[in-house]
Order: C-alpha cells, then structure tokens, then sequence
C-alpha cells in the first residue's frame, strides 16, 4: 500500500535531486575516510541503502555506511558484549523501552553549537510526545526513531457482517458486546468460536501490552513523579460505596474477565490456539495488535477479509494508547572505522558524525542540513526535496514517528489507524522492560488460574517491579 500520492512524488523528485546534485555545494577536500557501522534486529538494509549512498554523496568524510542484520533472538545479547569490548556499532537499533537499561552505553547529542544537530526543542516539534518522553533526558536528546507502532484493532468482516454488525466498536462496552455476540459455545460450555483474544497471557500475542494499554487508558499511574512503582496504588476519588479505587486493580479485573468462565464476559481462555493463528484461521472475531503483524496474517491466511479500526476506548477518559517501537542511538565509545595509513578520528568526532548523519535520516528536512562535524566546512548541504525518513518508511510500510508525515499518513488504508494512534501513545520508565513483560505475564496467567486473588498478583507485581 501506499502513503499518498504528494509522499511518492516527494520521494522520486528528492531522489533526482539528490543523485543530479541539485542545490549541493561541495566545499574543500574532506578530512578522514570514516565508516560508519549500525546495527539493529531488522531486515532493513535495502529500505537504507539509497540514503546512505546519498549521505556519502552529502558527508565526503563518511566513506562509507554499512547495515549489519543481528538475529532478533540473540540481538541484545550480542550487542551488549560488542560494546562491551569496544568492537560494537558506532549507531544501534534499541526498543524504546531499553533506554534505562542503555544509558551508560549510550551517547546523547552533541550540545548544537555550530553544529546541525537535534535539539530538544526541534526533537520535540519534529516527533509525538511519546518518542519526547522515550529518547529525552534532562534536555539531551538520546535517539531518534523512525517509526513508531501503537495498538489497533484487527476485524474479521466477514464474521462482523454475518452477525450484523455494521462497524467495528469503538469504546471497550461495545467491543464486549460485540465479542459476546461473536463467541460461540458448545453444549459443554467450550468456546468454538471467540468474539476476541484477550484475556490470557501466553496465547495472546503482546498479552502485557494490552494489559498496560488498560491501564493507562483507565487512568493507572505507572510510576509516580519520583520514579516509583506506582501501579498499585489507589486514587482519591471513590466509588460508588465510597470505598478507594484502584486502577490498575480494576485494569487487571477488566483484563481478565475475559478469559474468566463464571464471567458473563467469558469469550477466550488458554485453550485456544494463538491469538495470531486463531485471528488468522477464522476462530477468532478479533485481535488487538502493532501494525508489524499486517504481514504476519495476510502471509497466513491471504484471502483473510480483515480490517484495522482505532483500539477501543473507555468512556468519558482521555484518549491513550501504547507504543511499542524501536530507534537508532549512538554508541558512547567505539572503535572509530577508518582505512589502513589515512587519517585517525577521534571518539568525539565519530560521535558527532554519527549524530549528524542520525539527524539527517530522522528529522525533517529544511534545505539548510550540512555536515560540519569535522570543523571543516567539508560537505554539501543536502536539498529540501529528498526526505530519507519519507524514503525508509515508503520502503518498509511502517507508521511514522514524525508529526508532518502522520498527518500525510492518516488516511493510508494500512498505517493510517497506528499512525494516529501513535499522537495519543504513551509508555513508562521501565529499569528491565523484559523481566517486568515477564513479571506483568505472570500476574496475569496467576489470576486465570485462580492461585491467587487479582488485588494479591497486583500487590506481588508491584513488589517485584519494585525489587528490579
């Protein structure tokens, strides 16, 4: 699918500009033969490739900008080993969420004297808050992604249309009508169709996601303005008994009723086949997932009559959803690439290079961009015409983490949905984001098997994360 026809037209106008030299001005000899290595889990070396080449054209010192593919299932691992031993990437590919984890690993933005590099406040007006909240601290900006994912609801049609049902629901009271009126029980009480998956930890895909996306749409506090683990705490107002409310305890409640079978809300439990298998079989009505899983069903199921609506909302709260993305930082120290008997560079000059070329790729292009990290002048000024991130995404389908390209985005029948969803995404400080995935996992699926109350896996959640 395409983004819209201006996006394309901008991409093939920026690319003949670019390649014919237009509106570039070279500037002296260049100084050093740098190469500049990036890693990430991703297959995306052709979305890369015509920008690095035209960065070259751009940047003569960066001779060269290569893209190396890490197995997703040993990637962090091998990248925490590489930099510990200094032969690491100079730029890496890292979930939002691993900045914690990274920070000594990690070097931010060079302060923008003369320099055009990313600034706090040209980040901001750039990129959704999220991405802000992520990739910002204390004023220095510490990555810049590409692309951001937030949740959507997948729809099977055909099983919406035989049941009547003209549209997909909008707030979470239709969607457990909805999914009530689409789940089918046998005479022994087994479920041989689902309204939705939802409710369980290990056969639903991105299970803690959904968890968390409840939470903060019901306005649970993920941790308090200290950096406290907050989840469990109550709220000043009260209930209908004028007892105190807990948020996240009614969250995990909500969550679980699903999969609950005295619920009158029982559409799902952990028979079922994975929630992607069973969206894609037909078993199941609906799905909430990350536009990265359009390919995953279409590639199982290709004549699969399905559709993305915005992910339900509660009634009378602010609109939130979760983001879930990855974004290129620069690596503090690394062994700085160049050829046999030329020049050497400096740890700090091949992190402003990195930068400057991390700004070129991410940020929107103004017709003033040249590279002077070397103090040279080297370089040309790239035109305003070729937007690399405009390239990357045409190339890779994804939603934008970008303001501007959102708004061209909104109505491309595949992106648009997560692209909106991504101005109202939120996410939270998390010291460990895999063990606390395993932790909130595991609360989950302690409550489906009735060992222990929903208010107790909280606590013990709580007590965990805490411990971190």
């Amino acid at each position: 699918m395409k983004i819209k026809k201006i996006i394309i037209a901008t991409f093939i106008l920026g690319t003949i500009l670019i390649i014919s030299g237009c509106g570039c001005k070279p500037v002296n000899q260049h100084k050093y033969d740098l190469s500049l290595e990036i890693w990430g889990p991703f297959d995306q070396e052709t979305a890369m490739r015509e920008i690095f080449d035209n960065y070259g054209f751009i940047n003569p010192n960066v001779a060269k900008i290569t893209y190396k593919k890490i197995a997703y299932d040993t990637y962090r691992k091998e990248l925490i080993e590489a930099l510990a031993s200094g032969q690491g990437p100079d730029i890496f590919m890292v979930n939002n969420l691993w900045l914690p984890a990274f920070s000594d690993k990690v070097a931010a933005a060079p302060t923008p004297t003369d320099l055009k590099m990313i600034t706090e406040q040209k980040f901001k007006n750039n990129f959704v808050d999220v991405a802000a909240a992520d990739f910002i601290n204390q004023g220095k900006v510490y990555g810049i992604p590409l692309s951001v994912d937030s949740l959507a609801l997948y729809y099977n049609k055909d099983l919406l249309n035989q049941a009547g049902v003209a549209n997909p629901p909008k707030t979470w009271n239709e969607f457990i009508d909805t999914a009530i009126k689409l789940t089918n029980v046998d005479s022994f009480g087994n479920i041989t169709k689902s309204g939705a998956a939802l409710g369980t930890a290990f056969n639903v895909n991105r299970s803690t996601d959904i968890l968390n996306l409840i939470m903060l749409q019901n306005g649970t506090e993920m941790i308090d303005s200290t950096g406290k683990v907050a989840f469990g705490n109550s709220i000043y107002a009260t209930n209908s008994t004028g007892g105190a409310v807990y948020p996240g305890e009614e969250a995990l409640n909500f969550y679980t009723q699903f999969a609950n079978s005295r619920s009158f809300n029982y559409i799902w439990n952990s028979t079922m086949h994975y929630s992607i298998d069973a969206f894609s079989e037909g078993t199941t009505a609906m799905m909430i997932n990350y536009s990265w899983n359009i390919d995953t069903v279409s590639n199982k199921s290709p004549k699969l009559n399905f559709a993305i609506a915005p992910v339900p909302q509660f009634e009378n709260k602010p609109v939130a959803n979760v983001a879930n993305y990855w974004g290129f930082v620069v690596a503090k120290n690394a062994m700085a690439k160049t050829p046999p008997n030329t020049p050497t560079v400096s740890n700090d000059t091949r992190v402003k290079e990195a930068w400057e070329f991390l700004t070129y790729f991410g940020t929107k292009p103004d017709g003033t961009f040249s590279p002077v990290a070397s103090g040279s002048g080297v370089g040309k000024t790239a035109g305003a015409n070729f937007d690399p991130a405009v390239s990357f995404l045409l190339k890779t389908k994804q939603p934008a983490a970008r303001r501007d390209l959102i708004e061209l985005q909104k109505t491309d029948p595949r992106v648009g949905v997560f692209a909106l969803g991504n101005l109202v995404a939120k996410s939270w400080k998390q010291k460990d984001s895999t063990a606390v995935e395993s932790i909130f996992a595991e609360m989950i699926d302690n409550v489906n098997r009735g060992q222990t109350t929903v208010s107790d896996a909280l606590k013990t959640a709580v007590q965990r994360v805490s411990n971190l």
